[in-house]
């Protein structure tokens, strides 16, 4: 049987397993392109970046069958690229910026929902003024950002400008060589005025976190999951993502009306997608957050661990023109959940967990998988892609028979996980600015 040759950009241990694990695997080759380092830590070239990828592409002695990635900009925007130069499929490079540009994303939103916050641009020049329009709480964020990166919840005036002036400050690191993608579209003048280095301000929202994850076939978006969104107490950082949402069937359906119908109006195709909302179950509003034009690579485990099959087999599927068809509810799990284990004050690590205490925890408790984020002796602020509240220590897969189950079997694991830190180190200040 002939293997269909399959690029993965940004390719890593941990989801080259997941991949192996998708039906039809031994139908499938998997070849990496480009590192994970690369596209994820420092200053950004994307030119130099598909240049690199089309070389290896051009010298490979084959058939090149699909490409795709997991990872958010800049492989988000890549994947279209050379999709486009080698006649793959894929959606539009329009259609993924359409989602990326947080503006852009907005005025196509509000064409055919009501469902989103009220949002206005802040000028970065000068100096800044809260827009008119809104009221605080609200969050700044530049137009293209990544894992809220420079995205800053403020609750009054001064908040507002320290929140700015940290922005202006790092905004070229993804704004600068997300203009380059820019350049390559024809953009509506409202955009283009903008740009790639420009600042949003949105209304803060309230309820309950929820996400939406689908895809995109022969036109046809399909919603095959919705997952609860839970954050630590009194924050907005998130503790885990749970899987399935524990809301009522009508906010289901609702859900999956929205996401259809916006995801139809900017013209995704062959692509999988996920959306975040906010639930507020006192008052029956929904809320979009951000769409986000790339698979859900972190989801996998807990669509394995309810459904039997890891959401990546949607990524593949789609890249070589196949309906994805995911199955429902064929796991071993009634429930499972992805933790993300943080720390909230900076500091040096001086140990983590070793390689044999992680095997022998994952071999008492079933259905646990742990993933060490930071290295000994780094320092949690320099860990690439965290938010701005907080550093992850372990990402904790979780299937469980039950909620109670599940929260069980965390705080085991959490009881287990042996860390150390050093907080006398010198260090820089960082920001801790919260929305009330």
């Amino acid at each position: 049987m002939s293997q269909a040759n399959i690029f993965v950009i940004g390719l890593d241990e941990e989801n080259l397993d997941t991949l192996r694990r998708v039906p039809l695997v031994a139908a499938y080759r998997f070849h990496p392109l480009l590192d994970v380092e690369e596209l994820q830590i420092g200053e950004i070239d994307v030119a130099d970046l598909i240049s690199k990828a089309e070389a290896q592409l051009d010298a490979f002695d084959g058939n090149i069958d699909g490409i795709v990635g997991y990872w958010d900009f800049p492989v988000s925007t890549i994947v279209p690229i050379l999709c486009e130069r080698y006649g793959l499929r894929s959606s539009s490079l329009e259609s993924v910026v359409k989602c990326e540009h947080k503006y852009w994303s907005r005025l196509e939103q509000q064409k055919v929902i009501d469902e989103h916050p009220r949002f206005a641009l802040v000028d970065l020049e000068g100096e800044p003024e809260v827009p008119e329009n809104l009221r605080f709480p609200m969050w700044l964020k530049p137009v293209k950002s990544f894992s809220s990166e420079l995205a800053f919840g403020v609750a009054n005036e001064e908040e507002f400008r320290k929140a700015l002036a940290e922005i202006r400050e790092g905004i070229t690191r993804v704004g600068r060589p997300f203009e380059y993608i820019l350049d390559r579209l024809d953009l509506p003048p409202e955009i283009a005025a903008v740009g790639g280095q420009a600042c949003l301000a949105e209304e803060s929202l309230t309820g309950a976190q929820v996400a939406v994850e689908g895809h995109v076939f022969d036109g046809e978006p399909t919603v095959y999951g919705v997952l609860d969104s839970i954050n630590y107490p009194d924050s907005s950082t998130f503790l885990r993502h749970q899987y399935p949402a524990t809301l009522p069937e009508t906010v289901v359906r609702r859900l999956k009306d929205i996401s259809e119908r916006v995801i139809t109006q900017i013209g995704m195709d062959s692509a999988t997608f996920s959306i975040e909302y906010f639930y507020d179950a006192d008052t029956g509003a929904i809320n979009l957050l951000e769409i986000n034009p790339r698979h859900s690579q972190s989801h996998a485990e807990m669509f394995e661990y309810v459904d039997g099959v890891p959401n990546h087999h949607c990524m593949l599927s789609l890249a070589l023109g196949r309906d994805p068809q995911l199955p429902d509810a064929q796991g071993p799990y009634e429930v499972a959940a992805k933790w993300y284990y943080r720390r909230f004050e900076d500091g040096v690590v001086e140990r983590r967990p070793t390689q044999e205490e992680i095997d022998s925890l994952q071999a008492e408790i079933p259905g646990v998988r742990i993933e060490v984020v930071p290295e000994e002796g780094q320092r949690l602020s320099d860990m690439p892609g965290q938010d701005s509240y907080s550093y992850e220590l372990a990402h904790i897969f979780i299937g469980a028979d039950s909620e109670a189950e599940l929260l069980a079997k965390y705080d085991r694991c959490v009881e287990s996980l042996r860390f150390a830190f050093d907080d006398t180190a010198p260090r820089e200040e960082h920001s801790r600015i919260c929305a009330s």
